[in-house]
């Protein structure tokens, strides 16, 4: 049927259209279950005008089955009185009412298959908004903790980016140490070339000092020395003279 081809045709662009655009899972969300709800309304409103006519044709059919029934009595009671030509024109109506009943039976039965497919996708369409409502905080929840992990995973590059950093401070300051220690070897290799003998020297004339020190300490000592002695002599003297 024309109606339930089209309503497929809604729902089925209205979830194509979401994914496409799905850019904020959270709006989509609410979004998706606002337009499942409007298809909704528009699915109840066609299903009850479809059950609608299932019960026109329905009752229809009933009225001509009475008819046909009533025309069959109507019948047998002619017989009953003698009346054969009054019998034939009720059984002449009554096979225009079979006819009929044929046309109302076929009618009836697309309308009660047009309302059976109708009722049940409203009934899934219901499920599904249900089913979608429950699920709704739990995909939220999923969104947040997504959204969670790209900011740490954003500090996580931060954090690789700084160690990247320090790397390579630590790489200059190698290359600083070791110009440092070439500039000092450059520096020993400028200097003057040490001369041995004139070292070799210093530490003989060295102790020829401590030498003639040594001597000069004695001599003072020795020359102190008669000085005390002459002092005490002097001092005897005078001593007799008193």
């Amino acid at each position: 049927m024309g109606i339930l081809a089209r309503f497929k045709d809604i729902m089925a662009s209205n979830i194509h259209a979401l994914l496409d655009k799905a850019e904020d899972p959270e709006k989509m969300v609410d979004q998706y279950l606002r337009n499942l709800n409007s298809d909704l309304g528009k699915v109840k409103a066609e299903t009850a005008s479809i059950m609608a006519e299932e019960q026109r044709a329905k009752r229809a059919l009933e009225e001509c089955q009475s008819e046909v029934e009533k025309m069959e009595g109507y019948a047998i009671k002619a017989l009953t009185a003698g009346n054969e030509a009054d019998a034939r024109k009720f059984l002449e109506r009554k096979a225009v009412y079979a006819q009929k009943e044929a046309d109302l039976q076929t009618a009836y039965e697309l309308a009660a298959n047009n309302a059976k497919q109708m009722r049940q996708m409203h009934d899934k369409l219901v499920a599904d908004i249900n089913e979608l409502e429950s699920r709704r905080a739990m995909i939220k929840g999923k969104a947040a903790i997504a959204k969670t992990q790209q900011r740490m995973n954003k500090i996580g590059s931060s954090i690789s980016g700084a160690n990247q950093s320090i790397s390579a401070f630590s790489r200059m300051e190698e290359k600083v140490n070791r110009q440092l220690d070439e500039a000092k070897a450059m520096a020993e290799l400028n200097s003057s070339p040490v001369d041995e003998m004139k070292d070799l020297t210093a530490k003989y004339e060295s102790h020829i000092n401590v030498d003639n020190e040594l001597e000069q300490l004695k001599a003072k000592i020795n020359g102190d020395s008669k000085i005390d002695d002459e002092l005490a002599a002097l001092k005897e003297k005078m001593k007799n003279n008193e």
